[in-house]
């Protein structure tokens, strides 16, 4: 990984489809997580993968969907 500062994405929650902010960490790349919606406060599964050129990238969905 070349990227080790915070990136801030914009992804809607699965639940509610509210844009949230989010920092994801490059430390994170494929580690899957779970995080409570800012609006809604139900769980986001979240898993990071960086791309070649060390843009971080968060796939969010619903814990009914794992």
């Amino acid at each position: 990984m070349n990227n080790w500062a915070l990136q801030e994405q914009m992804v809607s929650c699965p639940y509610c489809g509210e844009g949230i902010s989010v920092l994801l960490n490059p430390e994170d790349v494929g580690v899957e997580y779970i995080e409570d919606c800012q609006v809604c406060c139900r769980p986001i599964d979240f898993l990071v993968s960086e791309s070649e050129q060390g843009v971080l990238e968060a796939r969010v969905q619903s814990e009914l969907d794992c």
